[in-house]
């Protein structure tokens, strides 16, 4: 099934796709309550028999699917991603042995998702405005010290996932050494819908889930989940490793490669992408069975100066 979260104008609702309709759940029922009490099977079957409302879909603004996830975190899976960062820093690209031994992974901020169609802001003070590619799993059932070979038996659905990022924040998080901060601080994308993980599994299967990003129109970058060093099922046994998961906690997949900028700003024959987002730029991302999100990039809002420390 294909879980979305809408806005009407009876207000906000949940309900499953179905081609160009939405049958919607009752006023009230969120995905997050769904996924805590392990009844989407359930729930998803009402839909279908005996949907609240049934709405057509370009009567509706689809929101992130889940809203306000209990938490986020983001992996760094594609290591060629990094590699295309370091070849773009004039870095050596061959990684340092800790990037093979465990996947890596921060937390995010759940307060900065948005839907797929949301505008989005150029992070206060930053002149290199960035996107990321990405596919976020959503958890179902939670758990703790999960086996690498079983832990996907624990993702509820997947959905696309852009890690918004200020390149040149993140210069001074990483400076600091604590970790990110204001870098990734501004907007999650989720959505446009969380696609339940049996739908999506002959995809994944056959190798046909192909993920793109572009910008104004125009392809950034083409991969797929094929393209992975750590698999999910790895990535989550490692995030749950003497910490629990808890149902509707969303884990990104890291970025694929090729899709940011930043692995692009030394490319001048690549025109357009060698350069950072600015107001007006219009960001997508696809996959194959995901779907499409399309959002505009606005203006950063006036920082406020801070007083050096002494």
């Amino acid at each position: 099934m294909r879980w979305v979260t809408y806005e009407a104008e009876a207000g906000v609702r949940t309900g499953v796709l179905d081609g160009e309709s939405v049958r919607g759940l009752a006023a009230g029922t969120t995905l997050e309550s769904l996924l805590t009490v392990d009844a989407l099977v359930e729930a998803g079957a009402d839909a279908w028999r005996a949907p609240a409302e049934t709405r057509d879909l370009a009567d509706v603004r689809l929101l992130a699917p889940l809203r306000r996830p209990p938490s986020v975190r983001d992996g760094l899976c594609f290591l060629d991603h990094l590699r295309g960062c370091y070849r773009a820093l004039g870095r050596d690209t061959e990684l340092p042995a800790v990037w093979s031994q465990r996947p890596a992974f921060y937390f995010a901020n759940a307060d900065a998702v948005v839907g797929p169609y949301d505008d989005v802001p150029v992070s206060p003070g930053s002149s290199m405005f960035d996107l990321e590619l990405e596919v976020g799993v959503v958890i179902g059932r939670g758990g703790r010290d999960l086996h690498p070979e079983r832990a996907e038996e624990h993702i509820a659905g997947f959905t696309l996932y852009n890690d918004w990022t200020a390149r040149d924040h993140q210069v001074v998080d990483m400076a600091q050494g604590i970790g990110m901060a204001k870098s990734k601080d501004g907007a999650i994308t989720l959505g446009p819908a969380l696609v339940t993980a049996d739908e999506l599994e002959p995809l994944r299967r056959d190798g046909r889930l192909e993920l793109t990003a572009s910008v104004n129109g125009v392809e950034l970058t083409r991969g797929s989940l094929g393209q992975m060093d750590w698999t999910f099922g790895e990535l989550l046994a490692y995030v749950s490793r003497g910490a629990d998961l808890t149902p509707g906690a969303v884990i990104g997949s890291g970025t694929v490669p090729g899709g940011c900028l930043l692995e692009h700003v030394d490319t001048p024959d690549l025109g357009d992408f060698a350069r950072w987002l600015r107001p007006g730029d219009v960001v997508s991302l696809a996959g194959t069975g995901l779907g499409e999100t399309r959002q505009a990039v606005l203006p950063a809002t006036e920082v406020v100066p801070l007083r050096a420390a002494a």
